[in-house]
């Protein structure tokens, strides 16, 4: 009978859906992980090449050069060390770079809040898609992605996280205006808030507003003492947690600007021999800030990396030798288990050849549909690759 074989194994792997799906699952899984960790370990070094080679120069305190590279490029606070803001004036007084600052060290609404200056955005190339950049205390800009998670547009208000959440007496959540949200970049830009420094400040607690006193003179229960150069008050004066245009004239710093923290600058020489002098600069042992190239710094973990991965390559090849030992045994031991159902087939009148057809039908379907899902499922991996590495390596936690 024409395609006989092929139908009676059709109809064979049908009705035994259980083998059938379990020895599909097991090719599928041995054939499209390996395939799955190659293409996203691809596209996380295009990805981290790409920032990193954006990224010329960055500076930050002495310590791991991975976790400077991850703060300044990523917005990763975990950890982060801090330099005073008196470097980026130095760098700048220098004229051997432009000197752009970042202050990433808080969150809100687990977005990372990105203080830095307005040459920033001129640097990465960010363009604002509805609304302006940020001009005042209080105001922020809002990443594509963030935006979008958040629902927030221009006018909106968002607040920061509190530092720690068991600490009810530390660190005052502010209330942050939105003044613009910014076109997608596919980028770590695209998951900040971005902010001045004065206001990663006013986050950090380093300068804040209080109610204004002489107007609320009248009200003995907050005041101590009073004489013609000072009032003196108690600590039921409120600190504001949100900044309007009715009080941002009440905000003020304690302390030199100069010493306030920064977690990183990012450094754009000129030349490669201003680069150069930069460098030996602030590359010897003595100095208290580190310099650091994100490109070799990224090329070293990558490095490292895929020499990790040689050990999950020769896993998987294991893993594979293993699949086809047993699929070999279930062959083998479905033959076993068929050997009556083969007799009769052949008294039947079933040629020998006509019972192996069968037997190689049924492999042919298995390792057909097995051979559709992975081209189905690499496919899919391929075209979405790029927002799972942003995903896993971008996206705040």
């Amino acid at each position: 009978m024409k395609n006989g074989p092929l139908r009676l194994a059709i109809k064979y792997v049908v009705y035994h859906k259980a083998k059938s799906l379990i020895l599909v699952a097991c090719i599928f899984l041995t054939l499209f992980l390996p395939f799955a960790i190659q293409v996203l370990l691809w596209e996380f070094d295009q990805k981290i090449a790409a920032r990193a080679a954006s990224t010329p120069v960055v500076l930050g305190a002495r310590g791991s050069s991975l976790d400077l590279a991850l703060n300044a490029l990523y917005f990763k606070s975990d950890s982060a060390a801090t330099i005073p803001y008196s470097e980026v004036e130095s760098v700048r007084e220098s004229r051997l770079a432009d000197a752009i600052p970042i202050h990433a060290l808080y969150t809100a609404q687990n977005y990372p809040v990105v203080g830095t200056s307005l040459e920033y955005f001129s640097f990465r190339k960010l363009e604002i898609a509805q609304g302006s950049p940020f001009a005042i205390l209080g105001e922020c800009v809002v990443g594509f992605r963030a935006a979008q998670s958040l629902n927030l547009k221009p006018g909106d208000q968002l607040l920061s996280d509190r530092e720690n959440v068991l600490n009810l007496a530390g660190q005052t959540p502010l209330k942050l205006d939105v003044a613009g949200t910014l076109r997608a970049t596919n980028t770590p830009d695209d998951w900040a808030v971005f902010v001045d420094l004065k206001t990663a400040w006013v986050i950090q607690g380093l300068g804040h507003g209080h109610q204004d006193l002489n107007k609320e003179a009248e009200d003995s229960n907050l005041l101590l003492g009073r004489t013609n150069e000072k009032i003196t008050a108690n600590a039921g004066v409120a600190s504001y947690i949100e900044i309007t245009p009715a009080n941002v004239g009440s905000f003020h710093f304690h302390g030199e600007q100069s010493d306030f923290p920064i977690t990183s600058v990012i450094a754009v020489a000129q030349d490669v021999k201003n680069e150069t002098i930069l460098q030996g600069r602030y590359g010897s042992r003595d100095s208290q800030v580190q310099f650091a190239k994100p490109a070799l710094v990224f090329q070293d973990l990558m490095n490292l990396v895929f020499q990790i991965k040689t050990f999950f390559d020769a896993n998987a090849i294991l893993i594979s030798v293993s699949t086809l030992l047993l699929l070999t045994l279930v062959v083998l031991l479905s033959l076993k288990l068929r050997t009556r159902e083969m007799e009769t087939m052949f008294k039947l009148g079933c040629k020998k050849g006509t019972i192996a057809a069968l037997q190689f039908w049924e492999l042919a379907i298995i390792f057909g549909l097995t051979s559709l899902l992975v081209g189905i499922a690499s496919s899919g991996l391929w075209a979405v690759s790029g927002e799972i590495v942003e995903w896993l390596l971008i996206r705040p936690s």
